[in-house]
């Protein structure tokens, strides 16, 4: 019999510390355990509680010190695995956590609460499929279990299996009307499915309950950012920087956002705060938003590798893509944008062209809006095979992409809203690609390849781009097939002064910055009968863009604003201006190839990355260097120029008008060829075992 003294439950100190424990004074109750602790030095209660409350107040070390003193009085105690586990994934040691908690289960098999915590592991492992077996498990255990049911919701949304992960939210819930949570990942997977004022109420009920809960204020305000509601997106996006300063990639969302309402208050030194924390390291930005910020490779190259590393690393469990040699090469397509969609109206055409005789062209879609519009249709009848991996998990996209042998994977929209990333960091093809959606360096190392041309990444810049390049006499593609309608606008109709030069930006306005509006409203002033006609995608955009017009001397009467058109008559109206106006640092690409297509001379100033240098090599394409400006002060000089010489101008636009379906831009046969010419020299080096190199077609 043992003669150490014991510990009773009843103990008025250690009531006093368990009390003082459940009213976080953590200080206090841990004096008093370890107090108890010297007296009754192996007393397994004192050290559950010590290991307990030191994971409790964030100090997971000395959490597992304790519990490992628990397991060597008695090693079959499953909550001490269990909270030494808790503590391995707070400190991010993910496989010891996952350890852990198989011995706790090993010594509790109805332990549903180291189910659920294993499954967040694995969850946090981007491992979803376990993560959701996991949680199934805990369930089953305890069927009224709203954490677990939750979880589950959120293991579902991530293996796109949308409806089910409502209905699992849904359940939460039910058992806890109070469950925040839940209301805020419903919404997140409702935004998934296209039902953005569904999710707008579901983040309401998740604010109702936690008014400063982080996640329901950054997607709230993402679905107010997609519905374009820019000031209250904004104003949820600043509350949550507010609430944490280090909120992962905020800052850029916040100057994004901004942009998209064209508000530059303490624009530049933010830009330079940001670019400091990128080269740092720092998870400031998303590099796709980075584009109509900074026109330096190298911070978005850094942006990059940091977004990619955080969201969408090498999945752990890819596998080599060997397939028998294939009588045609299997290309398959990714996008979200099989719609109406600046993507698909440049890229239609190829796909109906491709080279049937050796080429297999298989289209892997995944639009969360399931619009039929014309351009579906037509895209559905493009392509050889067209299919819809809405509903299938990255997982299952990915073998059913080994399934059909897929040679070449090509993702058309890289780092930008609603891409699937992670099928590529998964391998679906020996060959990957990133092309047209997203202008930069992924800095993914399953991204073999780049499509480029050697204007928008000349020698010099070269280094900032991860992937291997291919060298296009011309990068971007365009649809020949393009219809503008057959109309001829007054300049009554469209609210132009019938008189006097029309200078003209249909970018978006997000592209607009504040470096690029004086040089416009500085070439106002030179040519003093003129106007300029843009786009405003919100009322704020406009009240701001005229008080800025102001603030430059300029009559904001002088600057008039478009509405939507359906595409050929928006094609069409391009005809009424004299001059299309291109931004800096991120140029017009499809909006250049629009106005080009229906005959209206572009101007553009180069800047240094890939975006920043679009609109330079469509004119090159088109054989019109003439209208590439190497600085802002010969853009604004050659602007008045043409503005002030009406032969200048009309020359240039005979030229176009001769070029336009003589030179390499709008020859959609011969990019297919290119293109098709590259795809063949990737496949046979893949064929070969060798790495992938750079190529020039």
């Amino acid at each position: 019999m043992s003669d150490k003294p014991i510990l009773k439950l009843d103990h008025p100190q250690l009531q006093k510390a368990i009390t003082l424990h459940q009213n976080g004074k953590f200080a206090e109750a841990a004096s008093i355990y370890q107090s108890l602790l010297n007296a009754y030095p192996d007393d397994l209660t004192l050290l559950n509680k010590l290991g307990q409350l030191y994971l409790q107040a964030g100090n997971a070390l000395e959490s597992i010190n304790f519990n490992r003193r628990c397991l060597e009085i008695n090693p079959a105690q499953p909550f001490a695995w269990f909270y030494i586990a808790l503590a391995c994934k707070q400190l991010g040691r993910f496989e010891e956590a996952i350890q852990g908690f198989d011995q706790a289960i090993s010594l509790h098999a109805d332990f549903a609460e180291a189910y659920c915590n294993r499954g967040s592991v694995f969850q946090d492992l981007k491992r979803f499929e376990e993560a959701l077996a996991n949680f199934e498990q805990a369930i089953a255990l305890r069927a009224n279990y709203p954490i677990a049911l939750n979880n589950r919701g959120i293991a579902l949304r991530n293996l796109k299996r949308l409806a089910e992960a409502v209905s699992s939210f849904d359940q939460a819930s039910a058992i806890n009307p109070d469950f925040a949570e839940a209301y805020c990942y419903k919404g997140i997977a409702l935004m998934d499915l296209g039902m953005i004022e569904q999710a707008l109420q579901s983040y309401a009920k998740s604010l109702a309950l936690r008014p400063n809960f982080l996640d329901a204020l950054y997607n709230q305000g993402q679905a107010f950012y997609k519905l374009n509601q820019y000031p209250s997106a904004l104003q949820n996006f600043e509350k949550a920087l507010a609430l944490k300063p280090d909120l992962n990639f905020m800052e850029g969302q916040i100057l994004h956002t901004k942009l998209q309402i064209c508000d530059w208050s303490g624009l530049n030194e933010q830009i330079s705060s940001l670019a400091a924390k990128i080269l740092e390291g720092r998870k400031a930005a998303n590099p796709f938003m980075l584009h109509a910020l900074t026109d330096c490779p190298a911070i978005q190259r850094r942006a990059a590798e940091t977004w990619t590393g955080d969201k969408y690393p090498t999945h752990p469990n890819t596998s080599a893509c060997k397939y028998p040699e294939h009588d045609k090469i299997r290309i398959g397509y990714f996008s979200a944008d099989f719609r109406n969609h600046p993507v698909a109206f440049l890229s239609a055409e190829l796909f109906e062209l491709h080279d049937r005789n050796s080429f297999e062209i298989t289209a892997f879609s995944f639009d969360a809006c399931q619009v039929k519009d014309d351009m579906r249709i037509r895209l559905e009848n493009g392509f050889d095979r067209f299919i819809d991996i809405r509903n299938l998990s990255d997982t299952e996209a990915v073998k059913l992409a080994k399934q059909l042998e897929i040679d070449i994977a090509v993702d058309l929209g890289g780092h930008t809203r609603d891409s699937r990333t992670r099928i590529f960091a998964m391998r679906a093809a020996p060959v990957q690609i990133s092309y047209l959606g997203f202008l930069g360096t992924m800095a993914a190392e399953y991204m073999d390849y780049l499509f480029a041309d050697q204007i928008v990444i000349p020698a010099e810049f070269k280094q900032h781009y991860a992937e291997k390049l291919v060298y296009l006499p011309s990068y971007q593609v365009n649809d020949s097939k393009r219809q503008i309608a057959e109309v001829n606008f007054s300049r009554s109709q469209l609210g132009l002064p019938e008189q006097g030069f029309v200078f003209c930006c249909f970018n978006n306005n997000c592209k607009f910055s504040p470096q690029t509006f004086a040089s416009w409203m500085r070439i106002l002033h030179e040519v003093t009968d003129s106007v300029l006609f843009l786009y405003a995608e919100n009322p704020l955009a406009e009240q701001n863009l005229r008080l800025a017009a102001l603030k430059n001397g300029i009559d904001d009467k002088r600057l008039i604003f478009a509405k939507r058109l359906p595409l050929p008559e928006y094609l069409a109206r391009y005809r009424a201006a004299d001059l299309f106006l291109d931004t800096l640092p991120y140029n017009a690409g499809t909006t250049a190839s629009d106005a080009l297509w229906a005959g209206l001379p572009v101007l553009t100033c180069t800047g240094r990355a890939f975006a920043s240098r679009m609109a330079a090599s469509l004119l090159t394409a088109i054989e019109l260097p003439e209208l590439i400006a190497r600085s802002p002060s010969e853009y604004e000089a050659l602007a008045i120029e043409l503005a002030k010489h009406p032969e200048k101008l009309a020359a240039i636009k005979a030229k176009l008008a001769q070029n336009r379906l003589t030179t390499a831009l709008f020859d959609t046969k011969l990019f297919t060829r290119n293109i098709e010419t590259a795809y063949l020299k990737m496949y046979r080096n893949d064929r070969a075992g060798l790495a992938p190199q750079d190529i020039f077609v």
